[in-house]
């Protein structure tokens, strides 16, 4: 006689889903960064140097950047090129007027 095969456990349905719950669309928290601090950085231009020019430089030593009088300064923030201005004076004091802001493009 043959032996009977005892009957197949039936397989446990997955869990149900909860319904989708809708999320809540996101707050602006734009103002929480207001007091994050940025340094600003106003380029006037650029030189490359060797070594030995370098370690003779000393005070009156002139040294002669890439950019010319009147050409755009480079404004970068946090170290990221951000925008391009002009040197101005404010009283006794430099400052830069902003001319062109830069696509992230």
């Amino acid at each position: 006689m043959a032996a009977k095969k005892a009957p197949a456990a039936k397989k446990a349905a997955p869990p149900k889903k909860a319904p989708a719950q809708e999320k809540a669309p996101p707050q602006d928290n734009v103002d929480l960064l207001d007091d994050l601090p940025v340094m600003a950085t106003i380029e006037l231009g650029r030189t490359m140097r060797s070594l030995e020019d370098a370690t003779s430089l000393g005070e009156q030593s002139l040294i002669e950047l890439d950019k010319q009088v009147g050409d755009p300064v480079d404004i970068l923030l946090n170290g990221k090129l951000f925008a391009r201005g002009e040197v101005v004076t404010v009283s006794e004091n430099f400052g830069v007027r902003i001319t062109e802001i830069l696509s992230h493009a």
